[in-house]
């Protein structure tokens, strides 16, 4: 497994470390290359790390925002991904913010975002999180994914069932890849990832600049006690 494992003591903390680490790598970037490019992820866990960068002192001119999936839905629906960080108020600090626009239909907003991310790959950090059953973006798992860095899904299992996803090795591309993982329910998806599973998750994670910041209730046996084999790692400061 070639992601490193990090664990906190909770969601919080998962949410601090993670501000902290994007900062960092927002501001190497810049020094070294005059622009962040971030890309984002979707549902529940990362919102409050958007919440904390909203609020945090950073050079956000310089940022250029961009999203792994985005659900087909008008563009003021608030269950995309990108109204979401629009509402945390992270897209309004950002110099740049590139929604994918999915009000166009799948095919169009994947061909018109496919233009928009070459030029800002490799990225400099994408960030990802993990579904209950090991996807991640939307790669789901028993599907076959197109060899695109961006690409129309017609068939997600959950709704709905249009959207539009980076591909695997577009995910790939990048300086340093973070995914954060918190809630319960995502316990036996972590055991499988950790087991050597072939989920989407387990496939997008596999380069070494990989790091998986993980609440510990998150990464336990099938006996709920805790995995030795992820110890924690000092968070830096």
């Amino acid at each position: 497994m070639s992601a490193q494992w990090q664990l906190e003591p909770d969601a919080a903390s998962v949410a601090d470390t993670a501000c902290r680490l994007i900062g960092m790598a927002a501001r190497d970037a810049i020094a070294a290359r005059g622009r962040f490019h971030l890309v984002l992820a979707g549902g529940s866990t990362p919102q409050a790390t958007y919440q904390r960068l909203a609020n945090s002192d950073q050079d956000f001119k310089r940022w250029s925002l961009y999203y792994g999936d985005e659900r087909c839905l008008t563009a003021d629906d608030p269950a995309r991904n990108s109204r979401m960080v629009i509402e945390t108020g992270l897209a309004s600090r950002a110099g740049k913010h590139y929604p994918i626009p999915t009000e166009l239909g799948a095919k169009a907003a994947a061909s018109k975002y496919r233009q928009r991310i070459k030029s800002a790959m490799p990225f400099d950090m994408v960030l990802l999180g993990v579904g209950e059953d090991g996807h991640t973006a939307s790669l789901f798992p028993g599907q076959r994914w197109p060899d695109k860095t961006v690409f129309a899904v017609s068939d997600a299992p959950k709704p709905p069932a249009e959207r539009v996803s980076l591909g695997v090795k577009a995910l790939q591309d990048c300086h340093a890849m973070l995914i954060m993982v918190t809630g319960d329910n995502k316990i036996a998806a972590v055991q499988q990832w950790r087991a050597g599973a072939d989920l989407p998750i387990s496939r997008v994670s596999a380069v070494p600049q990989a790091r998986v910041l993980a609440d510990r209730n998150c990464v336990v046996f099938a006996d709920g006690q805790a995995d030795a084999a992820a110890e924690p790692i000092e968070s830096p400061r």
